[in-house]
């Protein structure tokens, strides 16, 4: 996946996991680097070693505000009862997880 671009980073790769999950279950396409070179640390720079999650640069506005909403908590998006069949979700999801119904 070339032509990415880098919308987070951290040291704590279950964070970056996490950021992969909230942008994957909005249907972002996500490519994740460096997730196995924090024992490189002090060896490489540390800056190229924290785990980072990259997408395409259409996504990338749409991306760091779920990311931005993820990271404020819940208080920041509002839950959502799914109009077909009534899951309640958590307001950084665009689509039903349980039957992939669109936001209203």
């Amino acid at each position: 996946m070339s032509g990415y671009v880098r919308v987070f980073a951290h040291s704590n790769a279950l964070l970056v996991s996490h950021v992969r999950n909230v942008l994957a279950a909005a249907d972002i396409p996500v490519e994740l680097r460096n997730m196995v070179l924090g024992g490189g640390a002090g060896e490489l720079p540390l800056g190229e070693c924290e785990p980072e999650v990259w997408v395409a640069p259409h996504n990338r506005e749409r991306a760091e505000a779920l990311i931005h909403a993820a990271m404020a908590g819940p208080g920041e998006m509002p839950g959502w009862h799914c109009p077909n069949c009534g899951e309640t979700l958590e307001g950084v999801f665009d689509t039903c997880w349980r039957c992939g119904t669109p936001k209203a």
